[in-house]
């Protein structure tokens, strides 16, 4: 597993439609589910994707929630499945990877 999280600031939409981009970019990617929802003042967005990791020979997810509540958009990025061990994760380096497509935008928002 491997993390990204950030405070954000811009338009919530524009900051989504950017990582959307970037991700399926990545020839194996695909956006298996998403969801949005909006309580009083404050907007959510989840996407998992998947994408194929050469490294580990296997797919692996990301999960991103953007939270927006005001002007303070709160992002995470969660990795995960690039291993291959029965037990106890031997590398993340394909969870790594996948994150790195992103940093860039995240960069770019960030507070």
């Amino acid at each position: 597993m491997a993390k990204l999280e950030a405070m954000l600031a811009g338009d919530f939409k524009q900051i989504l439609g950017d990582l959307e981009h970037v991700i399926m970019q990545s020839i194996s990617a695909t956006l298996e589910d998403s969801s949005n929802f909006i309580i009083e003042d404050a907007s959510c967005a989840v996407r998992v994707y998947e994408r194929y990791s050469a490294f580990g020979g296997n797919r692996l997810s990301m999960t991103i929630v953007l939270m927006q509540k005001g002007d303070t958009i709160h992002f995470s990025a969660i990795t995960s499945g690039g291993s291959n061990a029965v037990f106890f994760k031997m590398d993340t380096i394909g969870e790594e990877a996948f994150l790195d497509r992103i940093r860039e935008v995240v960069s770019r928002y960030r507070v």
